[in-house]
């Protein structure tokens, strides 16, 4: 049986990866028209369906932490590609569970991007002449796309990073620590990346059980899956 990769081989892997695919010249797939409206579209879509979060006072700012630096429509490979430069650093500052954390955090927004780019490249097949996205035509990509066991394991990073989160922000010296790294994270070029564990560390710690707003979200998308998939006239409206 293989031997499992330590926390630093993860990163490293995860990095070139990400890199990998974010570069235009060996994946030109970046260039597709439809990849920003896809991005715009997923971010409002998620915005809705995370509504009843975002206006409950204990999960909202938990809510808009996954919307804004999870999900986000913006373009995080620059937070993660600094990453490379100083995991050795990293290991000596941070604990590591942090670390796997982080690790899920860029496993899952390269697993994003690349199925988003396979989604662009879909709808690109399937309407090249529009503008602009809907539930059906996004259901109709969704579904030509497939890997479906590549969706469950997205979801799962999503919920394996909240879960990372709300147990980080109950160890013992954590929050003290990432606030003494500050300095030291933006000189090295970890500013995005301290910022991203600080506003998740905020906003876990703010959640009276993190762990339960996490399985919420997860059962949510799951649903969201299995109705896309099943070709469901509505998958977007779970309860």
């Amino acid at each position: 049986m293989a031997a499992t990769p330590s926390v630093s081989e993860r990163l490293a892997r995860q990095l070139t990866r990400h890199q990998a695919l974010h570069d235009p010249r060996r994946e030109p797939r970046n260039a597709l028209p439809w990849l920003a409206e896809l991005r715009r579209w997923q971010a409002a879509r998620l915005e809705d369906s995370f509504s009843h979060f975002l206006a409950d006072p204990e999960r909202g700012g938990a809510a808009r932490f996954f919307l804004t630096d999870v999900y986000g429509d913006h373009d995080f490979s620059q937070r993660d590609a600094n990453v490379a430069k100083v995991i050795p650093m990293m290991q000596r500052l941070l604990p590591a569970a942090v670390l796997d954390t982080v690790a899920d955090a860029i496993e899952l927004g390269a697993l994003t991007h690349a199925l988003d780019l396979d989604m662009a490249q879909a709808l690109q097949a399937l309407a090249p002449r529009r503008k602009r996205l809907d539930a059906a035509l996004y259901g109709q990509a969704y579904r030509q796309v497939g890997q479906q066991d590549v969706r469950e394991r997205q979801i799962d990073l999503i919920a394996r990073l909240g879960v990372g989160l709300a147990q980080a922000v109950r160890m013992r010296g954590v929050m003290t620590l990432l606030k003494l790294s500050r300095g030291p994270a933006r000189a090295t070029g970890l500013g995005e990346l301290q910022g991203f564990l600080e506003r998740g560390f905020a906003a876990f710690s703010a959640l009276g059980d993190g762990r339960a707003f996490v399985r919420d979200i997860e059962q949510t998308e799951r649903e969201v899956s299995c109705g896309l998939f099943a070709g469901h006239a509505a998958p977007f409206d779970v309860s």
